[in-house]
């Protein structure tokens, strides 16, 4: 049996977050054996839907028509949605009926943690809900000496002198305000921002900051995986300092890489990244300015090897299997063939490993 892995409007969220979910699906369930597919076969047990653009219905329509299952990916909530584009937080509340009315098409609903498990399941969605991870390629960001070394070839970094990073759209809610204002405090700290968005939806509020941004910051725009991965092992510290997440696939990619992180201290990283175990949470510009200058003068402890634990804890091979035990579980394939012993593992599995659905 297949999966089919609907990509219609991928090149509109290529440059994202969900973008690389849908990436990281197809790779997670070839590592776990499970065949995959861009179209229609006779033997696709399910579809997965990453996207609430409107072509994503007629995918879920054809499964309906063929008596196939749909699998909905909740990456999106209204949280998030707001202090993103120009006129998103008029727009949230709409937003919020459009998604929940999209998810609720779905036979299985499949979002990145418990956090965004429970805001879908506030909005009223009857359909299982599960946390799972998006996932995270260990075996392509990873911690590299040499990568480190042409991140500051590239950008001429003298011996002493030290970057920081942050990855995301250029909007409010990745926390690009803040970002700035931390480059303000630190004048001799290099600050670089990778990603890009459109201009004509940024709010110009957004726009005017990013034109008067301190001489030490610079903006690469979106750039390929090898050049971010090169980034995460060469800069001293990620800051990442969103408002609101359903979980962040960059924080994985960099805490696999090795790099200090420094994040906002907000819910979505509540139960899985604990604040002076595997990162530093800050609420404010103050606590943001501490947890950096504290990581770069070495006055605060090391974390990196309980950050490169939890990565690995969330790698695509583990993610992949707790997708095979969530299709087994909802019907998607069938269950595989079970000892005694092996159904007494699975009744544990149920008991123990999808609380709420999870």
């Amino acid at each position: 049996m297949r999966i089919y892995i609907y990509t219609g409007g991928e090149k509109l969220v290529s440059k994202s977050g969900v973008g690389q979910a849908i990436r990281h699906q197809q790779e997670m369930l070839r590592r776990a054996g499970v065949d995959t597919t861009e179209h229609w076969t006779a033997d696709t047990a399910a579809v997965h839907v990453n996207t609430v653009l409107p072509d994503s219905l007629l995918a879920v329509l054809a499964a309906r028509i063929r008596g196939r299952k749909v699998v909905y990916y909740g990456h999106s909530t209204m949280e998030d949605f707001r202090s993103s584009f120009k006129g998103s937080d008029l727009l949230a509340p709409l937003f919020c009926k459009w998604i929940k009315f999209c998810y609720g098409l779905g036979d299985v609903v499949l979002t990145p943690t418990e956090y965004s498990r429970k805001l879908l399941e506030s909005y009223g969605l009857k359909k299982p809900v599960y946390s799972i991870s998006n996932g995270v390629d260990t075996s392509f960001f990873a911690p590299s000496p040499e990568r480190r070394e042409a991140f500051r070839r590239r950008w001429g970094l003298r011996d002493g002198e030290r970057a920081v990073i942050s990855v995301g759209h250029t909007i409010a809610r990745k926390g690009l305000p803040e970002f700035l204002e931390l480059a303000r405090r630190m004048p001799e700290v290099r600050f670089l921002w990778y990603g890009w968005t459109d201009p004509r939806l940024l709010p110009q509020s957004i726009l005017d900051a990013m034109d008067q941004a301190p001489e030490n910051v610079v903006f690469p725009g979106f750039v390929d995986r090898e050049t971010l991965r090169e980034a995460y092992c060469g800069a001293d510290v990620f800051a990442f300092l969103s408002r609101e997440e359903t979980e962040g696939i960059v924080v994985l990619e960099a805490l696999a890489c090795g790099i200090p992180t420094v994040l906002r201290d907000i819910p979505v990283y509540d139960g899985w990244l604990e604040s002076g175990r595997e990162v530093y949470k800050a609420s404010d510009a103050d606590g943001f300015a501490a947890a950096v200058r504290g990581v770069l003068d070495g006055t605060l402890p090391d974390l990196r090897e309980a950050a490169l634990a939890k990565a690995r804890s969330r790698s695509l091979e583990t993610v992949g299997r707790r997708l095979q035990d969530i299709y087994r579980r909802e019907g998607v394939l069938p269950q595989a063939p079970q000892t005694v012993h092996a159904v007494s593992a699975m009744n544990l599995l149920s008991k123990n490993s999808f609380p709420g659905r999870m």
